[in-house]
């Protein structure tokens, strides 16, 4: 069995990274676009909590693979803990860890366990290319996140992959920055209000 982990200091309140993390799907926007991870929330039970079933699928070193999860543990602004039901792996488990550290500023932590498929194959495959890649992809992911949450990354906190495209077609039909399409956007929808 394999565990690798990874943690990182993020300049926004605890609140914010929990809800970012809570969100299955946001764990697409951590990789590179290379890998073309998908994660397809299949059930949601009590708010993402608890019992919510969601899909991983994508292209890791050129070898297709696909599972599914269940959140197995949920503790807001502490912990969210999610494991393999169905998939190629023997065991696979990620637990995403949250600390406060101050008002705007907290700390996250993900590992995940896991034991390759393919026996002894299986075994040196993950020793020789697999972890390291793994373990680059985990802190890559993280220091996204951090800039999304901090402000500095390209797409907002609180909106989805789909709604920031549609954001970016029309920062290109207005000829604008993507917050001033926002806040023409916003006072567009006021004008229509009033009228």
């Amino acid at each position: 069995m394999t565990t690798i982990g990874k943690s990182i200091e993020i300049n926004a309140p605890i609140s914010e990274v929990f809800t970012y993390f809570a969100r299955p799907e946001h764990m697409a926007d951590q990789f590179p676009e290379d890998i073309g991870l998908g994660v397809l929330p299949i059930e949601v039970k009590n708010g993402f909590g608890v019992g919510t079933i969601f899909r991983i699928a994508g292209d890791f070193n050129g070898k297709k693979l696909e599972w599914d999860c269940e959140t197995v543990e949920y503790i807001p602004h502490k912990k969210i803990v999610a494991k393999q039901i169905r998939g190629p792996f023997k065991k696979w488990k990620i637990t995403v860890e949250f600390e406060e550290l101050g008002e705007k500023r907290s700390k996250t932590g993900i590992s995940v366990d896991y034991d390759m498929p393919f026996g002894p194959f299986g075994s040196l495959m993950d020793k020789v290319k697999l972890k390291k890649s793994a373990e680059r992809g985990i802190e890559n992911g993280l220091y996204r996140v951090k800039a999304l949450l901090e402000g500095t990354g390209s797409i907002p906190v609180y909106v989805t992959l789909d709604a920031y495209r549609a954001l970016l077609q029309e920062k290109e039909q207005m000829k604008c920055s993507v917050s001033e399409a926002i806040v023409k956007l916003i006072n567009s929808k006021a004008v229509i209000a009033k009228q």
